[in-house]
């Protein structure tokens, strides 16, 4: 199995988590197809954008695959008065991370990151691993604690 900078860290750190593979299909990277190929729920199912904010540059947020990002709740949360998305052609430069394999733990540098609140609902939420096709899943703390996040309302 191919070990990504963030199962490093957790093994490294020796955080409990479980790694889900399942067949990339290049041509639909959603995350509604990913939750249904490891038999999690959408809510349950984590992505990770990278954005941009006029106060602080490069904030990341993770919220539920079938959500979308509020903008405005995402500014207020990150200490912005505007924030927007990164170009896909700048994710692997600032993260170390391509699309659909951008994970919140182990990117090239310690970005502010903020999860969405609604994930302390669940004992165990996914999160990409590194690497398209594959899933971890670990406890919300854990990944709080681990990628020095907050929670916040960011739907």
């Amino acid at each position: 199995m191919h070990k990504t900078n963030a199962i490093r860290i957790l093994n490294a750190k020796q955080i409990p988590h479980t790694i889900h593979t399942y067949e990339v299909d290049e041509d639909d990277l959603s995350g509604e197809t990913v939750a249904r190929k490891i038999g999690a729920t959408e809510e349950s199912v984590f992505k990770t954008l990278v954005t941009t904010g006029d106060k602080t540059g490069i904030n990341i947020f993770c919220i539920p695959v079938a959500a979308e990002l509020n903008l405005k709740k995402a500014a207020s949360a990150s200490g912005n008065k505007k924030i927007e998305m990164i170009k896909v052609k700048d994710l692997f430069t600032l993260t170390g991370y391509v699309r659909g394999g951008c994970s919140p733990i182990g990117m090239k540098k310690n970005f502010p990151t903020f999860i969405e609140e609604t994930c302390q609902l669940f004992d165990k939420i996914f999160v990409s691993a590194g690497v398209r096709g594959m899933q971890l899943s670990i406890s919300p703390l854990d990944l709080m604690n681990i990628s020095d996040a907050k929670f916040a309302d960011l739907i």
